[in-house]
């Protein structure tokens, strides 16, 4: 019962305090730690403990899944060099120097110290999607940002397993199992994902039960992780994996009305556990450091330290990288690198890692340090998500990196513009064939040319419904009509994807056009 009425705690916070950050326009998961802490600290409000398989298993998959989905795999073919080095090298220097500088500032052991590191070495995808979804960077800078923080779980993974078998079992280190367990991680994740995605894409493919397709939809990411953990690889890899491909491909494999379903679905699901995942963040600070030993009083300078190092290694990373990403827009690397720099959080997985460390050693004593840790990680993770989160889109607007609403909406009217242009053609084609109703053609016909003069609304513009009238060949006039609309619908969709793929239009305009055309087309089963 206890478990019951903490859940439904979080979810009523958390909702309350997701719709006041919608109203302020503050980013929702800094106001939820916030939130999070000003509870704990209420007395008589019980101490919080989370399981970590708790946050492994039921909050990340659908998570991480939502994530990889919305990452555009077009974008990330041409950043996939410089997110490689982040995944990589950035990732290995931040736990080596966190690691230094913990067993100098703090009382833990090289090995505890070199696990704080590793923990905190990579940036958070459910943090950096959750914080930069209302941001309107570049689509170049946002898939750097994203991609980094999806794909550098593998190698922080395998360098805190090592770590972790280091400061338990008290050996060295066996560079040849940290290579070997590195492919597999990632290797395996890789593997399991695609196989999951060429999996899942079949079946979906054979299905057009609603239903169905939503349990698929959201049993995806819980399979892929829990067979890739089964597999002794990386369940968070394989999960994005199956995302970014299943995302690529999902207008392939279902029609409007279940893909407007899903995503709405999908929408409730992230919405909820995001609301709930960082306000536990928040509650979990206050419960830990009431349980740390005498002596471990410097924490706050400690954590500090270790946030400031960890953001100006960034920067130093990022400026050199910073150019090959850089927008056509006559800006300095140094401003795309602060950017990137103070889009990159950290957040609940390495939460959730802290949270896995043991309680003894392999002799059965304590493991010393593991309070402190837990600690120093949960206090860096809420001074990311709270300064770095309340402050970044004002970093965002001061360097003039963001793109404007005016751009924005531009390219979506010159874009309505063109699929309104090959909706016509289409009719021209149709009207010279003579293959379609003349009263059809001449509805759908006025339908467009509305839709090409009001370009930026693209609102429908009000026409007569022809009733029960046929047509000469015996066609009712209403069903002639739907079925052109929907070769109209289907036409504009691939030519949406054909300027998608010239890179002619960005992310964010296809998947908004892309909406409007399967609402259109699952409003025509209305009429």
């Amino acid at each position: 019962m206890h478990a019951v009425g903490l859940v439904l705690l979080l979810v009523v916070l958390g909702t309350t305090v997701a719709t006041g950050a919608r109203r302020w326009s503050v980013p929702a998961p800094s106001l939820l730690v916030l939130a999070g802490v000003g509870v704990a600290l209420i007395p008589g409000v019980p101490a919080l403990h989370i399981a970590p398989e708790t946050i492994g298993l039921v909050v990340l998959p659908p998570l991480l899944y939502a994530s990889a989905e919305e990452l555009s795999l077009r974008d990330l073919r041409t950043v996939w060099r410089p997110v490689a080095v982040l995944a990589f090298g950035l990732v290995l220097a931040s736990a080596a120097v966190v690691g230094v500088l913990a067993s100098v500032l703090t009382p833990l052991t090289g090995s505890m110290a070199f696990v704080l590191g590793a923990v905190l070495a990579s940036t958070d995808p459910v943090a950096v999607t959750a914080l930069g979804r209302r941001l309107s960077l570049p689509g170049r800078v946002q898939v750097l940002v994203q991609a980094e923080s999806l794909f550098n779980d593998a190698t922080s993974l395998v360098l805190f397993k090592v770590a972790l078998g280091v400061a338990v079992a008290g050996g060295a280190v066996d560079r040849q199992a940290a290579v070997g367990g590195f492919v597999l991680l990632a290797g395996g994740g890789c593997a399991v994902g695609a196989a999951v995605a060429g999996l899942v894409a079949l079946i979906r493919r054979r299905t057009t039960d609603p239903v169905l397709e939503t349990v698929i939809a959201l049993a995806t990411p819980y399979g892929a992780y829990v067979l890739a953990e089964s597999a002794h690889a990386s369940g968070v890899t394989a999960v994005v994996v199956a995302g970014v491909l299943l995302g690529r491909s999902g207008h392939r494999l279902t029609d409007a009305r279940i893909r407007l379903q899903l995503e709405a679905v999908y929408a409730v699901v992230v919405f909820g556990l995001e609301s709930v995942v960082f306000a536990v963040v928040g509650l979990e600070l206050p419960t830990l450091v009431r349980e740390l030993p005498g002596g471990s009083g410097g924490w706050p300078l400690q954590a500090l330290a270790v946030a400031l190092v960890l953001i100006a290694l960034r920067v130093l990373w990022m400026l050199p990288l910073s150019a090959t990403v850089k927008p056509d827009r006559g800006l300095s690397s140094l401003r795309v690198a602060g950017v990137v720099t103070w889009a990159g959080t950290r957040g609940v997985m390495p939460l959730a890692a802290a949270l896995s460390i043991p309680l003894v050693a392999d002799g059965g004593q304590p493991l010393p340090g593991r309070p402190l840790v837990l600690v120093l990680t949960t206090a860096v993770v809420v001074f990311t998500l709270v300064v770095q989160g309340l402050s970044l889109a004002g970093v965002v607007n001061r360097s003039g990196l963001a793109v404007e609403p005016g751009q924005s909406a531009r390219e979506e009217a010159r874009t309505r513009k063109a699929l309104a242009e090959a909706g016509l053609a289409h009719l021209d084609r149709l009207t010279d064939l003579e293959s379609a109703p003349g009263p059809a053609l001449e509805r759908a016909r006025r339908n467009l040319e509305a839709r090409l003069d009001q370009a930026e609304e693209a609102e429908e513009a009000e026409e007569q419904d022809p009733g029960t009238a046929v047509s000469p060949d015996g066609i009712p006039l209403l069903v002639a009509y739907r079925d052109l609309r929907r070769d109209i619908v289907a036409l504009q969709g691939a030519e949406l994807r054909r300027l998608y793929d010239e890179h002619r239009v960005s992310e964010t305009t296809r998947r908004r056009l892309q909406r409007d055309l399967d609402l259109e087309d699952a409003a025509l089963d209305n009429r």
